[in-house]
């Protein structure tokens, strides 16, 4: 009669349970019962054996029911057979079940033949397994020590029994990260295992297998080896080379040639087990499919990613088909899979993959085992990959909560997510968080690892980047020393890491104009690679490229010309000729023949990598997270700089340089912010009512989403030829969905539309220029250092009229201008003691108030207005974009060589950008009556139901908790001002002028909103790069500080505003409208909106993106104008003015005009002669007639 078979998870042995004679006889009468109840065990476990769990319960309980009836409940017989059952359990990932199955066999056995017989072993194992499998170590280690115990007082000290007992033990110390406790166990069992059964027996071959396991995972690789290849010699002669077994001794040889980067050998063993295994054990098999996932994650460091994914979902299919779909084996190959798509930037499969297999997880293993951490940790670095690090802080802390509870304070695995916390702090600027983790995380490796663990060299080496960024040189040296000399030790001389170990020393050294240290490293770096990679890697070319700028810093052209180009070629053999690393390339070549005075190649390589850099910020535009974007978007700030100080240095004899540049600044300025709305949502919302051209849209989106994956991941291991017909086939499918969305859909052709001059200059009036005003770090062709390469910032402007080349300007040093900047507009913006809109102000000291604005006007005017008139030839309209601290003053306001305001002499329109001229006539199908906010109660809302519209999530800036604001009882008489004007306009106010009243709107044909606008000070954002890399991959040369969206930290107070604290909530509108919700507004083709306002025109300032705040977001929702106040404005005077300017607008008079009208006609009016009153509202976006 066949029993149960109880299975050792940690041997993976499968063992016949010997029960006592008693138990196999039964009385005649019951002899036929018994049959049929044993027949039903055996087919059960048949049907274990092929993994068909879901048919193999009803089976195995049936049987054991009759058991149970013919010899009772309490009989040895059942308790094995209960413990049989468990396993079956346990292999579906029923833990639970498991588990009390267990517990019942432990106790009918202990009760039938006492707390010491040799027939318990079996059973503790299993328990023990299975607590082990939950991650509780606690409950797994005296059940093992029990077993031990057992079979040493039964077999003696040196049976086999007591060497497999022993190697369990040692397992769980192994799990637990415990390698000291570990390794005499595992030694001792394999010398007891090769006394009693010989040196060449299967079992010693598995014991080997395991003690190799316990040195590899401890970087132990020397020791590692020899063991891996005995063991499989030994089951290659015992079992033959078709055994199952040796498949799984394949596998981790292959495990440890992928931990040497010797991929060819690691792919060649992980083929061999799998063939072995689909021929063995069949094409379906959970073990075939545990091969497929092992060679789906080579090809995955590999490159190969095509046959990467096929693996991986195949793997997934399988383990769906025979455990399914909820089994903890699933959810392992859904990380896999999520990781994969991760890497790719398809954030959202993987997000969708990674949650689902948490949540599997945490309903098979419960939500405090360690492989729910190690989800928690997977999601946390994929929402920390697109620079949501709010989320990936809390699943962070999540993840170190559960593995201390469970694993203890001092696990490897906690060391783990410590490091990848600090990193999330590193990333965000925060050293004083980061930095305490990273050597918690270091002492951690280097108690339980040993202080020779490349996971140590890790942490030396991303604590060196730390103290390299916080400038704490005398730390950075020696810490990278010992790293490196870990790697050497551990991987040997010539292991790819080694090599990127070298490198950042190098970079250190050549940081610190160490020249003679660093050419040495750089080449041995570079030897390294081209031996171990091949010539052409991309890794080689990266080498080339930091070898070429140390000769670049040493003054040594002629050296570093031939590394460049070699490095362009191996990167556009790889990648194609339009990757950013190509682009990277052809930047480093323009400077050098700069430098070397050759200005034509100059501009040849470097139009070369702007049009490069252009292709791929459009690509990722499109299917990239807001972190890629952004992070993107700043690697451009060398090359902006670049073509702007070639422009100003050669504008007057180059005028393709100087049309180079304007291109550029025209594509790039505000692109940062534009990445942090949606616009592919907008889009989608938009097409919602044509489903034909969303359909066309969803397959464009799939087309780009692929383009962009293979432009960055480069051919792999393809033929290039095949490589480059996909990205052919991709870009030819890409044009022709474009054609056909751009046909249907005006929205969609602006946004995929490329910035041409030509184009630009013809929305240019013909009595108009554009002027744009730019700040930029002048470059410094003699610098030998990286912070020597940029000078100080300073303005430029260009003007482009509508015919003929830009013209360049420098206008000086942008501190001195900012500090002219603040003085004028501290006193312009000071209001008459009458004034009471917005929050009170401060007397000027000093000189009389009005001879000081009139030296303050003259003098700015002199610094910026005075150098681009000469430029301006006949022009009288300017259609002007500032930047930096010039967004914060009314350039009407200034003062001309003939003391006159520049109103008097110019139109003024202002831009975001001038790229906005191309989409100044955004329409809708149909726009709705006008719309004012007036006399809103800050205090009430009415009843809020939750908006439809886009939504930013309710995020807020922290800093809002401590704003207040009262009420503007006077803008009542305002809206009915309006009103009057335009009879069919809509009122809304009191406690009705809510977030979703603004948020239901829908195209108004214009909308006033008369409230309080705020502005928090802007928080820095600056590029951190450190000459360190990471030892996993080179290419991460630099990261970004993630700060506060600034679209957080400007916006508009609605009704609650003061008691928004008790209305936050995910669905619930709070009285606070940011400008990314104002961006989120359903305002497409509304031609004009009026913020008369506190300071609504004052967004975010940033280096290069304009005003980052109301202005843009409204140029994002599709709004055709804009006028917004730049200073806190009188009461009565507002209302004239506003009274004034929507006559103007009702008599057809242009936007501009409508406006500079009133102000001239206010300089006459001695109440309103000051530009207090007529030059806070700035006119921005288009400048015609209202329709």
């Amino acid at each position: 009669m066949a029993l149960g078979l109880v299975v050792s998870v940690t041997q993976q042995v499968t063992g016949q349970v010997q029960t006592p004679q008693s138990v196999q006889q039964a009385p005649e009468s019951q002899e036929a019962e018994m049959q049929e109840a044993d027949k039903l065990y055996k087919q059960a476990f048949q049907l274990y054996e092929q993994k068909k769990y879901i048919e193999a319960i009803p089976l195995a309980e049936k049987a054991i029911g009759m058991f149970e009836q013919i010899r009772g409940k309490s009989h040895p017989l059942v308790g094995i057979s209960v413990a049989g059952l468990a396993q079956i359990y346990r292999a579906q990932g029923d833990f639970g079940k498991a588990e009390t199955l267990y517990l019942r066999s432990l106790d009918i056995l202990e009760k039938a033949f006492g707390k010491e017989h040799p027939e318990l072993t079996t059973i503790l194992n299993g328990l023990a397994g299975l607590y082990r499998a939950k991650g509780n170590y606690a409950k797994a280690e005296p059940l093992y020590l029990r077993t031990l115990v057992i079979n040493e007082k039964v077999s003696g000290k040196e049976h086999p029994d007591v060497a497999k007992s022993l190697n369990n033990l040692a397992e769980l110390y192994r799990a637990q990260g415990n390698y000291t406790r570990a390794e005499p166990l595992y030694l001792r069992s394999l010398a007891i295992l090769e006394k009693v059964l010989g040196k060449e027996h299967p079992d010693v071959a598995k014991s080997l297998n395991n003690l190799a396991e316990l040195y590899r995972v401890q970087g132990n690789y020397i020791k590692s080896e020899p063991l891996y290849l005995r063991s499989l010699a030994i089951l290659e002669k015992v079992r033959g080379k078709e055994h199952p077994d040796m498949a799984t001794s394949l596998h981790n040889l292959a495990e440890l040639y992928l931990s040497l980067g010797n991929y060819s050998k690691a792919e060649s063993n992980s083929l061999r087990a799998l063939a072995i295994r689909e021929k063995v054990l069949g094409v379906e098999h959970p073990a075939v499919a545990n091969s497929l996932n092992n060679l789906a994650s080579l090809y995955q460091l590999q490159g190969n990613y095509a046959k990467a994914e096929l693996l991986y979902l195949r793997s997934l299919v399988i383990l769906e088909k025979v455990l399914g779909k909820e089994h903890g084996q699933v959810a392992t190959s859904l990380n896999n899979l999520a990781n994969f798509y991760q890497l790719q930037g398809n954030y959202a499969k993987a997000e969708s993959f990674y949650l689902r297999s948490l949540a599997i997880s945490e309903k098979v293993l419960g939500k405090e085992h360690p492989n729910v951490a190690l989800s928690l940790n997977s999601l946390a670095l994929l929402y920390q990959s697109q620079g949501n690090y709010v989320k990936a802080e809390l699943l962070y802390l999540q993840a170190i909560e559960i593995q201390q509870k469970v694993l203890g304070k001092e696990h490897p695995e906690v060391a783990n997510v410590l490091h990848n916390l600090a990193l999330l702090y590193d990333a965000q600027g925060n050293y004083a968080k980061a930095q305490p983790l990273l050597l918690r995380s270091l002492a951690i490796r280097e108690k339980v690892l040993g202080k020779e663990h490349p996971d140590v060299a890790a942490s030396l080496n991303n604590l060196a980047a730390l103290y390299e960024i916080r400038e704490d040189d005398s730390k950075v040296e020696p810490l990278l020393v010992r790293s490196l000399a870990i790697l050497e030790k551990a991987l040997g001389r010539e292991h790819p890491s080694v090599a990127i170990s070298v490198n950042n020393l190098a970079s250190v050294y050549q940081s610190q104009g160490k020249y003679s240290k660093a050419e040495p490293l750089l080449l041995r770096s570079l030897a390294i690679q081209e031996k171990a990679l091949g010539k052409e890697h991309p890794d080689v070319a990266i080498s080339l490229n930091n070898l070429a700028s140390l000769y670049q810093s040493q003054g040594n052209y002629d050296k570093a010309e031939p590394l460049l180009l070699r490095s362009l070629a191996i990167w556009e053999k790889t990648f194609g000729q339009e990757h950013p690393d190509v682009a990277l390339s052809l930047s480093n070549l323009s400077i050098l023949s700069w430098r070397k005075g050759d200005i034509a190649r100059t501009t040849n390589f470097l139009t070369r990598a702007l049009a490069v850099n252009e292709k791929n910020l459009q690509l990722i535009y499109a299917v990239g997270s807001e972190q890629r974007k952004q992070n993107y978007v700043q690697t451009f700030t060398g090359s902006t700089n670049s073509v702007v100080s070639l422009a100003l240095q050669q504008s007057t004899k180059n005028p393709t340089l100087s049309k180079l540049a304007l291109t550029t600044i025209l594509r790039r300025k505000g692109r940062v912010l534009d990445a942090m709305t949606d616009t592919v949502q907008t889009l989608q919302t938009q097409l919602a009512d044509n489903p034909d051209t969303k359909k066309l849209f969803d397959e464009w989106l799939g087309v780009q989403q692929q383009l962009a994956n293979l432009v960055y991941q480069g051919a792999g291991e393809q033929k290039f030829e095949i490589y480059q017909q996909q990205i052919k086939q991709l870009e030819a499918n890409k044009e022709r969905l474009e054609e056909q969305v751009s046909a249907k859909s005006a929205e969609f052709r602006k946004e995929i539309q490329t910035v041409e001059l030509a184009d630009i200059q013809v929305q240019i009036p013909t009595d108009a220029a554009m002027v744009e005003i730019v700040l930029y770090k002048p470059f410094n062709l003699k610098a030998k250092k990286d912070s020597e390469k940029w000078g100080q910032s300073r303005y430029a402007a260009v003007v482009l009229r509508a015919t003929g080349e830009p013209k360049w300007v420098d206008l000086g040093d942008s501190a001195i201008i900012d500090k002219s900047v603040a003085n004028f507009r501290q006193v312009l913006a000071t209001a008459p003691p009458t004034s009471n809109r917005g929050i009170d102000v401060t007397p000027i000291e000093g000189k009389n108030r009005t001879s000081q604005l009139q030296e303050l006007a003259r003098s700015l005017d002199k610094q910026v207005m005075a150098p681009i008139r000469p430029l301006l030839g006949n022009a009288r309209h300017l259609l002007l974009s500032p930047d930096g601290q010039l967004n914060l003053i009314p350039f009407e306001a200034l003062k001309d060589e003939q003391n006159k305001y520049l109103v008097e002499n110019y139109a003024f329109s202002y831009l975001t950008t001038g790229r906005d001229l191309l989409r100044l006539d955004t329409t809708a199908k149909q726009l709705s009556n006008p719309v004012v906010f007036a006399d809103i109660n800050y205090e009430q809302q009415g009843t809020v139901i939750a908006s439809q519209s886009r939504s930013s999530k309710n995020q807020r800036s922290i800093d809002f908790d401590n704003l207040k604001f009262g009420s503007l009882a006077a803008t009542y008489e305002e809206g009915q001002q309006i009103k009057k004007i335009f009879p069919n306009t809509n009122i809304i106010t009191g406690k009705n002028a809510t977030e979703t009243a603004i948020k239901q709107l829908k195209s108004p044909n214009i909308l006033h909103l008369a409230t309080h606008g705020f502005f928090l000070p802007n928080k820095e954002i600056k590029p951190i790069s450190s000459a360190i890399t990471d030892l996993n991959n080179q290419r991460e040369q630099s990261k970004y500080l993630n700060l506060e969206n600034p679209l957080l930290r400007s916006g508009l107070a609605l009704a609650g505003f003061n008691n928004r604290q008790n209305k936050r909530t995910n669905n619930t509108e709070d009285g606070v409208l940011t400008a990314l919700e104002v961006a989120g507004l359903n305002l497409r083709g509304t031609q004009l909106v009026i913020l008369s306002a506190c300071e609504t025109g004052l967004g975010n300032v940033k280096t290069g993106d304009g005003v980052y705040g109301l202005r843009r977001a409204l140029v994002i929702a599709g709004t055709q104008s804009q006028l917004l106040s730049l200073w806190k404005v009188d009461d009565a005077g507002t209302k004239d003015l506003m009274v004034k300017y929507y006559k103007n607008i009702k008599a057809k008079k242009g936007r501009h005009v409508a406006l500079r009208e009133v102000q001239l006609e206010f300089l006459k009016n001695p109440k309103y002669q000051h530009p207090y009153y007529w030059a806070s509202f700035i006119p921005s976006g288009n400048w015609k007639e209202i329709k």
